[in-house]
């Protein structure tokens, strides 16, 4: 069945870094865009990056930009997030989803979701 599932949050304090793991079976992981949401107490969830599928084109939101990196590996079927620079403001439940075809998009419009992994930035 399908899998996606999440790991690597915590907590750290503000200037650390984080790596976010994004493990997906039971599809063709190859053929689906991977997007990373996040979740702040009282807030909407909101887009933070993805990843298309096609030529692996990237994208953040102005709010991470220059401070987290996206990567894929379809090798392993595992999209990772590295989180540097990490701010009170970026914490948040962080979710992974995956998105057929291949475009990248920062709606909700994503056909797997994984259960989310807590970032908690403090001192």
């Amino acid at each position: 069945q399908v899998q996606v599932v999440e790991s690597g949050g915590g907590l750290v304090q503000p200037g650390g870094s984080l790596r976010l793991s994004c493990a997906a079976s039971g599809f063709s992981f190859d053929y689906y865009a991977i997007g990373w949401f996040r979740q702040a107490p009282g807030k909407e969830r909101e887009g933070v990056s993805c990843i298309s599928s096609s030529d692996g084109s990237t994208y953040y939101s102005d709010s991470v930009k220059g401070r987290f990196t996206i990567s894929r590996d379809n090798a392993k079927n595992t999209v990772y997030l590295q989180l540097n620079s990490l701010k009170p403001e970026d914490t948040a439940v962080y979710y992974c989803a995956a998105r057929f075809p291949s475009r990248c998009s920062w709606y909700n419009d994503y056909d797997y979701w994984g259960q989310g992994t807590q970032v908690t930035v403090s001192s």
